[in-house]
């Protein structure tokens, strides 16, 4: 079952600890990938020095001050797409980055996508000897996994290309001990601690 668009109109931190468990799902031209949410990260308002807010309304970060429930998808450093869910009301700007997944449905594609994006590198030229918990450990890692690119930006989280299940958990995994921390990979405003992640969980990109 699809996440509702009210699950994403609450207080940011509560809809990131929410997501912990369930299901990401994305449908690229015929191909489905899947991972359960394992590691989120919180971006709140333009007084956080982190968040795209933080300048202001400009035509990049628009999606933020948008109704919740729609995904904002950017360039990191104009390499890796970075996917976002937005939350809380219209003119509130906020986003959860989704920074790792335990992959579910696709993993064959997974690997060939990880594989293409590594051509040349000795110590990993091809996704297929990857451990799975890696395939989308890191959230540029993930985007490359699941084929999420720069048009899945605005995308409405409750239709059919990219969007969030809520799904049995004999299906999906659990959510075990959720532990809170420092952002990461961040120079402003790191000290928040606005990154939860399902403890001890192999495919999370940070300490746990």
């Amino acid at each position: 079952m699809k996440v509702p668009r009210a699950f994403y109109d609450r207080a940011t931190l509560d809809v990131a600890r929410d997501l912990l468990g369930k299901v990401l799902v994305h449908n690229r031209r015929g191909a489905l990938t899947s991972g359960v949410i394992v590691e989120v990260e919180a971006y709140i308002g333009e007084s956080d020095p982190a968040c795209h807010a933080a300048p202001g309304p400009t035509r990049r970060n628009e999606p933020l001050y948008g109704p919740p429930g729609y995904a904002y998808v950017y360039l990191n450093y104009g390499i890796h797409a970075l996917v976002n869910i937005v939350t809380e009301p219209a003119g509130s700007p906020a986003a959860i980055l989704i920074r790792a997944l335990d992959p579910l449905d696709g993993v064959p594609t997974m690997r060939r996508r990880r594989g293409r994006a590594m051509k040349g590198r000795r110590s990993r030229s091809s996704g297929g000897g990857m451990p799975t918990s890696e395939l989308c450990r890191g959230p540029g890692n993930l985007t490359m996994a699941m084929g999420i690119t720069l048009e899945d930006n605005r995308a409405d989280l409750v239709g059919d290309r990219l969007f969030v299940e809520d799904v049995e958990r004999d299906v999906a995994i659990a959510p075990g001990r959720v532990s809170w921390g420092p952002r990461i990979g961040i120079r402003l405003g790191a000290e928040r601690p606005w990154r939860v992640w399902i403890a001890g969980h192999p495919a999370v990109s940070g300490r746990s």
